[in-house]
């Protein structure tokens, strides 16, 4: 038997109310956080394509950003993106919180999805959280509302049953090439990677006082010899000068905070010792120019 004849690859997208734990599956699958993670509702703003290969197959995830009714321009661009690849894809994950269970926002996305000729699975993350009675009664509350392919249940934060999911969608894959090198996991570039990992950090410390208002734009990244390190230098963009004052800090305590945590995941990310210099910019109202989103990386074209 050709063995190359059997090897399977395929484009998943995973969809899903924002904060369903997409990201955090993304990164469990991956071995390797490419993804930023946040109790934040809309984190994620871009596609992020994970590569996960395997003997077998190779597994092309594509991790949307949160299905919601948008109130900007950004998050008329993220639901955009995240309808579009609905279509371009060879199965979708729908994605769902079993400690939230069945809401509004998950009938919104099954409108969408009735349409898709794509096998759909559902994956109901976060039974690590919910008794196993409740379990039964959300997937019989959700089979009732659309023929799903399969319905697999996970904890993506702890691993359960994910290495089963992903037996399922292999047998559902098709035959085809092994599309990246095998130790490749992302399509995006190292400049994507780190500045979502330093907005990440900003999400995390400053909690509630800063919405989705910050962009991180990597300004310069070069290797400087005489430091045998990674010269990175990075602008957090807000939206108001009362944001750049907490994201500082006093006497710059919040910004020394972010660019020490952020250091650390992109030394991890590039197997080398990082200089990180941070810098806070106030551009008023950004997320609704589309100036700015393009210079930020939100471009029409993607959708």
């Amino acid at each position: 038997m050709n063995n190359q004849q059997q090897y399977k690859s395929g484009f998943i997208s995973i969809v899903g109310r924002p904060n369903v734990g997409k990201s955090t599956f993304m990164n469990k699958v991956l071995g390797q956080k490419i993804a930023i993670m946040s109790d934040k509702p809309q984190t994620t703003r871009n596609k992020i394509q994970g590569v996960m290969t395997k003997k077998d197959a190779q597994i092309i995830f594509i991790d949307t950003p949160g299905i919601h009714k948008p109130k900007h321009r950004l998050g008329d661009f993220m639901v955009k993106t995240a309808e579009h690849t609905l279509n371009e894809v060879d199965a979708i994950l729908f994605m769902v919180n079993a400690e939230e269970g069945y809401g509004a926002g998950d009938q919104y996305i099954i409108d969408k999805l009735q349409s898709i000729r794509n096998p759909v699975f559902l994956v109901i993350n976060k039974i690590d959280k919910v008794h196993p009675d409740k379990l039964l009664t959300l997937i019989d509350q959700y089979r009732e509302k659309m023929d799903f392919q399969e319905i697999v249940p996970i904890s993506a934060l702890e691993g359960n049953n994910v290495e089963h999911l992903i037996d399922v969608l292999t047998n559902y894959l098709p035959e085809g090439p092994q599309y990246y090198p095998e130790d490749q996991i992302t399509d995006h570039p190292e400049r994507f990677i780190i500045s979502e990992l330093i907005r990440e950090k900003v999400l995390h410390l400053t909690r509630e006082e800063i919405p989705h208002s910050v962009a991180v734009v990597i300004d310069v990244i070069e290797e400087r010899e005489q430091r045998k390190a990674v010269y990175v230098q990075a602008t957090i963009i807000t939206e108001r000068p009362t944001q750049k004052g907490i994201i500082i800090g006093k006497q710059g305590k919040m910004l020394k905070e972010i660019g020490s945590l952020a250091r650390k995941d992109i030394e991890a990310l590039l197997g080398s010792k990082i200089f990180l210099e941070l810098w806070v910019k106030v551009q008023k109202d950004w997320r609704n120019r589309m100036s700015q989103l393009q210079e930020y990386g939100f471009n029409e074209e993607d959708y």
